[in-house]
């Protein structure tokens, strides 16, 4: 409407075709920006987005609701505005999806402020990457892949390793013994792992520190896709306007390349050799470069990975393993073995192995605890045809050592105390690199390896 409250014939245009979830429309006399929301005149409901523009005055876009009453000719009206999500205290302790949403039943969000999902990565010169290591509580990561405040990890896996359950026990031991802020973004992933990791994050008090925003996996792959956007976007504005520090959980950050993949097919472009879409990178990066510490505060992102067959070299994988500082891996043949959380130690990184960020006294127990789990991989093959008897004393030593190692890397965790009926722990990063030193100097080569598993520090083995 103008000033006079009449009819502008600029905002509305009309739909000439539609396949799927795209959608052909016609503006004759106005240019439309990218991602500007569109309504249907008659059902202001069901909205559209722009996706670019095909040939003067006519523009690709994609529907972000249903198009059950959609039909050639009808009218769509402008709304000058990009998707939205509301920000700040307001949205702890709920449930939103990417429209911004409730969708927990518990009434509306009492935001005060609105953002738009689209917004560029902060200036290079007001990033900032510390050096100051984030305790986590579980000892695999604090010793063998250590995470810095505002630093990424990965937890790379196939279906059904834990990478879920490791993100909620993170959130738990981040929720009690840091006090500190969380975000998760739920991408692709079913409605009910969705509506038990809720039920978790209540049941273990910690959901009033956590905002959750979901794009299941029944949803419009463009719903999936800008999941990650909303969630985002919410980090930011703890980041840029309250100055606090933030963890951001994602799962699965595979689910969302895969949405971008899926409408890449819709909108009928060719896909790269490797089956994905030729904008992979950039989809990827648009993402993960918003993910960043700056001067305000730090944002520390810890995001599932799902690999397809196992396969760690899917291109879709390696693509994105380049944005971080740690990669945890889950392995189905330690997982098979029930040690847990299932990682494969040797296979996982971290840019942190560093003695000016680790300390000496961990970087040298660290690489002290490398050597002998990869001989240990070595006789783990001769073990298997010969027997462990036949081994010197030597590499008896060491395997029995590495066997003690391994055991002691698994862990009870709080997430699950319900089901296992152990009550999880959080082991104090000090607490792990001495009890890898007591095992690697032989001090505790009297006990039986079965009393290493599932412990917390070396105190419980007295108990």
């Amino acid at each position: 409407m103008d000033a006079k409250g009449k009819k502008n014939i600029k905002d509305f245009g009309r739909i000439l075709s539609v396949r799927d979830d795209i959608l052909e429309i016609e503006f004759p006399s106005e240019h439309l920006f990218p991602h500007e929301l569109l309504v249907l005149e008659e059902n202001p409901k069901t909205i559209f987005e722009v996706h670019n523009a095909l040939r003067e005055n006519i523009f690709s876009c994609i529907a972000l609701t249903g198009t059950e009453n959609i039909s050639r000719g009808a009218i769509v009206k402008r709304t000058k505005k990009t998707l939205e999500v509301p920000a700040g205290e307001a949205l702890l302790g709920r449930v939103i999806d990417v429209f911004g949403n409730p969708i927990d039943e518990m009434g509306p969000i009492q935001a005060t402020e609105t953002l738009s999902i689209y917004k560029s990565p902060p200036p290079y010169q007001d990033i900032i990457l510390g050096k100051e290591l984030f305790e986590t509580g579980i000892k695999v990561i604090d010793f063998f892949v250590p995470l810095r405040k505002g630093g990424k990890l990965g937890i790379f896996g196939g279906a059904g390793l834990g990478k879920t359950i490791l993100l909620s026990e993170l959130m738990h031991n981040i929720a009690f013994y840091h006090k500190g802020i969380s975000i998760f973004a739920g991408i692709g992933e079913r409605i009910r792992e969705g509506h038990e990791l809720y039920e978790i994050l209540k049941e273990n008090k910690v959901l009033p520190s956590v905002a959750l925003i979901y794009g299941h996996m029944n949803e419009r792959a463009a719903i999936r896709f800008k999941a990650g956007f909303s969630a985002v976007t919410v980090a930011e504005y703890f980041r840029d306007f309250y100055n606090q520090d933030t963890l951001f959980f994602v799962d699965n950050i595979y689910r969302f390349l895969q949405a971008g993949n899926e409408l890449s097919t819709l909108l009928s472009v060719i896909p790269s050799e490797d089956g994905y879409q030729p904008t992979l990178d950039s989809e990827i990066g648009a993402l993960q470069e918003r993910i960043a510490s700056t001067k305000s505060a730090a944002i520390t992102s810890i995001q599932a990975v799902y690999v397809p067959a196992d396969d760690i070299s899917d291109a879709g994988v390696q693509a994105i393993i380049s944005y971080f500082d740690s990669a945890l891996v889950l392995s189905r043949d330690v997982y098979q073995e029930g040690r847990y959380p299932a990682v494969d130690i040797l296979s996982s990184s971290s840019s942190l192995i560093d003695p000016s960020v680790l300390g000496l006294v961990h970087y040298e127990a660290f690489i002290e605890a490398k050597k002998i789990l990869e001989r240990y991989k070595y006789l783990q093959r001769i073990v298997s045809i010969i027997g462990e008897a036949e081994l010197s004393v030597r590499d008896k030593t060491i395997y029995r050592r590495a066997k003690k190692l391994l055991n002691f890397m698994s862990q009870s965790l709080f997430t699950v105390s319900d089901q296992t009926g152990v009550s999880g722990k959080y082991v104090a990063r000090e607490k792990t690199i001495e009890g890898v030193m007591t095992i690697l100097k032989g001090k505790l080569d009297h006990l039986p390896e079965e009393t290493f598993l599932n412990i917390g520090g070396l105190e419980d083995l007295k108990k």
